[in-house]
């Protein structure tokens, strides 16, 4: 044999020794607009690859940074012994986000060091690709979002780009802003006017980061958070008939631009209780929607149960749960025909796992994901390795440079409706395209990939027991 020991090289994975594999740091850089506020995490080892995550859409960085101290020194190829030192800090919702963004970055790590796809190390395939469902999200600024825009829109995507489901966001606030006029929702004094105004000002204040501690600006910030974050069991109002009607005709305008062949998911309703939502779902039964997502909070299992009999309109819901023991009641009670996880507050192997469980009981699972094309193909990687899961969303159709945060994966990562997974190691993208993330930093947050050594040392005796 004449090869040399350069030559054999060329045939070895040199970049890393798994084994001597540790983590020396962790960085974050936000950006804005992607389409919402998304946090990247990037983990760094002793051997110069590096592990990207992502955290829930307008959560905190500092849901991840806090953790920085119990991983430093260790191997991040031990995903899940990590994962459980570390998930007892797993709140609900993007307060799960900094778990969930670190255990996507070690998961990625972890390929890259033995030279895996992610989605080989969960078991392999069922198939190669993921269907996507196009969404156009709340809030677009400039865009009516009344049927007939929402659904031209929806078309046109869905025309350019080969999606083959949908799902519009039309709630019933939004709906009395369309027709002001008109008393589509009864509810004590102006409450209808406060809730849009603290709900615009909510998302206003998060998006433009007005950090002014101690000022006017904050009590009223915390006056809007207190607004919206109070449970639909607890708001006084009802919708009217006249609501009902108008809701009606905006989902027939719908119908009526996309056909019936196209399958419409409705989400974002409004603060419902119980008898309006059977109410209004009784009245959209004949367009054949394929769910209504989030009527209720997610925690309320047996009031799903009730409104699961109370119409033949599928729900979904599990967007704002985190733990594969905070899905088990919705899913063990059968209380929703789909469950909707998102990645970034779940994680990977917890979703598959969180998959795994509803496909015991009959359950489909469709995926939320409002985040970058790193979150997406973290999904896209759990998606192709779980029997059950039938579709995930994409939530910025219309941000041009989506495509362009990563490197390496063809420059568009999604194809005529589907993202395909390819066999390179970790998630499958080179890296981040650190020029386009400058171009788009969120406010508040001008440094990319900061020094993060305040957080070395934190550490606390976390032990849940006596």
């Amino acid at each position: 044999m004449n090869d040399t020991y350069e030559s054999a090289l060329q045939y070895v994975n040199t970049n890393s020794r798994p084994s001597e594999l540790k983590i020396t740091d962790m960085r974050f850089v936000d950006i804005a607009g992607a389409p919402m506020h998304c946090t990247l995490v990037k983990i760094y080892t002793n051997q110069g690859i590096t592990g990207i995550g992502e955290l829930r859409d307008f959560g905190s960085r500092t849901y991840a940074a806090m953790l920085k101290g119990r991983l430093l020194g260790e191997n991040p190829c031990n995903v899940d012994k990590l994962f459980r030192r570390i998930k007892q800090f797993m709140g609900p919702a993007r307060q799960a986000g900094g778990v969930a963004g670190i255990e996507i970055a070690l998961w990625d790590l972890a390929g890259k060091a033995f030279g895996l796809p992610v989605y080989q190390m969960l078991g392999g395939k069922f198939r190669d690709e993921v269907r996507m469902y196009c969404d156009l999200g709340v809030n677009t600024p400039g865009v009516k979002n009344d049927g007939y825009s929402m659904a031209r829109r929806l078309k046109k995507f869905a025309d350019e780009d080969g999606y083959t489901m949908v799902k519009a966001v039309l709630g019933v606030e939004t709906l009395q802003n369309l027709y002001p006029n008109e008393d589509l929702i009864s509810a004590p004094g102006n409450y209808v006017d406060e809730y849009l105004k603290a709900a615009h000002y909510n998302f206003d204040f998060i998006k433009n980061r007005r950090d002014t501690p101690y000022s006017s600006e904050f009590q009223l910030r915390n006056r809007a958070y207190d607004i919206v974050n109070t449970e639909s069991p607890y708001i006084m109002y009802r919708m009217t008939e006249r609501g009902l009607d108008r809701y009606e005709e905006q989902v027939a305008h719908m119908r009526e631009v996309l056909g019936y062949k196209m399958p419409l998911a409705i989400d974002h309703l409004g603060y419902l209780n119980v008898e309006d939502a059977a109410r209004l779902l009784r009245r959209l039964e004949k367009y054949n929607l394929l769910w209504a997502e989030d009527m209720l909070p997610c925690t309320y299992t047996e009031e799903y149960k009730r409104l699961s009999q109370m119409t033949t309109t599928p729900l979904a819901a599990g967007e704002d749960f985190s733990t594969l023991e905070s899905f088990e009641s919705l899913i063990t009670n059968r209380a929703v025909p789909i469950i909707h996880p998102d990645i970034c507050s779940s994680g990977i192997y917890e979703t598959k796992k969180i998959g795994d469980l509803a496909q015991r009981y009959h359950v489909g699972m469709a995926m939320h994901m409002c985040e970058t094309p790193v979150a997406a193909l973290a999904t896209a990687h759990m998606g192709v390795a779980t029997e059950n899961c039938m579709a995930m969303e994409f939530n910025a159709p219309d941000v041009p440079w989506w495509n362009d945060i990563i490197t390496g994966f063809g420059g568009k990562v999604i194809q005529n409706g589907f993202i395909k997974v390819n066999d390179k190691p970790g998630l499958g993208f080179d890296d981040l395209n650190d020029e386009v993330l400058k171009q788009h930093l969120m406010p508040g947050f001008p440094d990319m990939w900061a020094p993060t050594t305040q957080w070395d040392t934190e550490y606390s005796n976390d032990r849940l027991f006596s």
